[in-house]
């Protein structure tokens, strides 16, 4: 099967402190990933590079067989763990701004979900709480008919009600030709959507593989393998 992200020996600093430690990782096509480890272990930069908003220090990328560039990004759908939009902006807005910025959104899409919802269109986001906000965010990145989406921490600071509608939401609304990172340390609540997953620590992957091999491999959930990897 052919990837859709390749790392090759990649290395990437801030400073004096090594981040990514010469890894290789294969994103296939078609499936769900988990981009497993604790916080600090390289998720959100591994993700960052992916969408060139950091550049290498040694090795090489290629995403759909392409360097990233600004044509990679016409087909990367991004969620961030922190939210690029301002507070001050009403949902209504937001959607024409998608609209108007992303050849690939589908703004009837869109709208049907803010109404399944019952968000007021006119709502700022500095008004909604923090689980409404995640899932307006969401609605933006998923109504776009991208070949590949990348969530960092999805699912991280939202009640567990909250939770059950971003994941509902990620695979009933995703592209199934299409490929799913999901960033991650919250393992249990993903584990069973995933198709593959990676562990990384310290800037190095621990693990990478179909997640039904690794649990007959191992005899136990990719959960309690984490937790007795992390320790946590």
């Amino acid at each position: 099967m052919a990837n859709i992200v390749e790392f090759k020996n990649v290395y990437k600093s801030y400073g004096d402190k090594d981040i990514l430690k010469g890894i290789d990782l294969n994103i296939p096509k078609g499936k769900i990933v988990g981009l497993l480890g604790p916080n600090g272990s390289g998720k959100t930069t591994i993700i960052k590079l992916i969408n060139n908003l950091l550049q290498v220090d040694e090795g090489s990328i290629e995403i759909n067989g392409m360097k990233p560039s600004v044509e990679t990004k016409k087909i990367i759908s991004y969620l961030p763990e922190k939210t690029y939009l301002n507070d001050w902006m009403k949902v209504k807005d937001i959607l024409s701004f998608f609209h108007d910025f992303y050849k690939d959104f589908d703004i009837q899409k869109a709208n049907e979900m803010i109404k399944n919802l019952k968000i007021d269109k006119n709502e700022r986001l500095k008004t909604m709480s923090k689980g409404t906000k995640e899932k307006v965010q969401l609605i933006l990145v998923m109504c776009r008919r991208a070949d590949l989406y990348i969530l960092d921490e999805p699912i991280g600071g939202v009640d567990p009600a909250a939770r059950s509608y971003i994941l509902d939401t990620i695979l009933t609304n995703y592209n199934e030709n299409a490929t799913l990172l999901i960033a991650t340390h919250l393992i249990s609540e993903i584990e069973n959507i995933c198709d593959e997953v990676v562990f990384i620590s310290n800037g190095e992957i621990l693990l990478q593989g179909d997640v039904d091999d690794i649990r007959e491999e191992n005899g136990k959930s990719i959960d309690s393998l984490f937790r007795e990897e992390f320790k946590c």
